[in-house]
């Protein structure tokens, strides 16, 4: 049904819809600064004409919230072809509410699924609308949490491995002292021949990061240490990447909402490999702002988080890295989503036989989980 607002140009936006949805963990999760029992996820839906949209979040009820009350009105009426203008939009009306946090999160959500919409009205795959320049996106495995058990965490890291992941990532930094003894078990568990992660979520003192970094490379090989100390700290990070073995990555990012905070990251040289998460950048339009940023330093991105929305634009990236393979976040999107496809050798393929995400909402199977 074409718009006659915008002729044979476009397709107004009619409607939004907005719903959370918190589901518990399957154990007790921690990491180096923080523990949780649950997950919330937003979801919203942009309808034009016959088709409909879907983006999400991980965040709180609050940005569902956001959504209802100020973003719906800005974007609805609009063309939903011009997803830019609509993405501008948004962060215009969130000037006096403070750009990071909650309402960057919620432009993320609705800026997804005007993405995904946007493919659906041209009968598109969203990689094919973005330009594919990779067939599939690699992954790393991420769990290994603070509060599992030596069993737990052994047959987490090794099934994933077994399963053909060839890296895997573990969270460290709750009991500094047990860090090295956790991370040779993850060793033994996973062989001497797959990539071994470690993420402190800026648990660690500069002096304990230096140290343990020397450590974790020594004695177990690993290859990418994650906010050794705060990702707020970035003259920490700066020294810690600077006297980090050879061939140990340094990472932060995750919690960036704005270009200018990875802007401030890259230019003060903290990080060998940056992170963004395209559920807190603003949705996938902050999320390739973010790679044309790192692309100009000759830098690679690698994507946080919720694995199912980052395939697309990660194929489209041409200094893309990996992406997480977050356990909470798959377990969670399998849950709510048909279509979510399973790693082959190491790797997420886009499906291209779908349009948009290639994703479609199980209604009936989330209604217990509701807000």
């Amino acid at each position: 049904m074409v718009s006659t607002k915008f002729g044979d140009n476009g397709v107004a936006i009619e409607h939004i819809d907005v719903s959370a949805y918190k589901v518990s963990t399957d154990s007790p999760e921690s990491d180096g600064t923080y523990s949780w029992d649950a997950t919330t996820i937003v979801l919203v839906e942009v309808q034009a004409g016959d088709k409909r949209g879907l983006g999400y979040t991980y965040a709180d009820v609050s940005t569902a919230t956001l959504v209802k009350t100020m973003l719906a009105q800005v974007v609805q009426g609009e063309n939903a072809l011009n997803v830019p203008a609509c993405w501008k939009a948004m962060v215009e009306a969130v000037r006096n509410l403070g750009r990071p946090g909650i309402a960057s999160m919620a432009i993320a959500a609705v800026d997804v699924a005007l993405w995904d919409l946007k493919a659906r009205l041209l009968d598109l795959p969203l990689v094919s609308l973005l330009g594919a320049v990779r067939e599939a996106a690699p992954i790393y495995g991420s769990g290994g949490f603070t509060s599992y058990s030596r069993e737990q965490l052994q047959r987490q890291l090794g099934d994933w491995v077994q399963a053909g992941i060839p890296r895997v990532k573990m969270k460290i930094g709750t009991h500094p002292d047990a860090d090295p003894q956790r991370v040779r078990e993850a060793r033994e568990a996973i062989g001497p021949d797959s990539e071994l992660f470690v993420d402190a979520n800026g648990a660690y003192s500069r002096k304990q990061a230096l140290a343990l970094a020397q450590t974790f490379a020594a004695e177990s090989g690993v290859t990418w240490f994650e906010e050794p100390v705060s990702s707020d700290d970035l003259e920490g990070l700066r020294l810690v990447r600077d006297r980090a073995p050879a061939g140990m990555a340094i990472a932060a990012g995750e919690y960036g909402y704005d270009l200018w905070y990875f802007n401030r990251m890259l230019e003060a040289g903290a990080v060998d490999v940056l992170q963004a998460d395209a559920t807190r950048c603003g949705g996938i339009t902050g999320f390739l702002r973010v790679g044309a940023l790192v692309e100009a330093r000759s830098m690679q991105l690698s994507a946080h988080c919720g694995p199912t929305l980052h395939i697309h634009p990660c194929c489209a990236l041409n200094n893309f890295r990996h992406m997480e393979y977050f356990y909470d976040h798959v377990r969670i999107e399998h849950m709510f989503f048909a279509g979510v496809p399973t790693p082959i050798q190491g790797a997420l393929h886009p499906d291209l036989s779908r349009p948009g995400l290639g994703l479609e909402l199980k209604r009936s199977d989330i209604t217990k989980y509701v807000l």
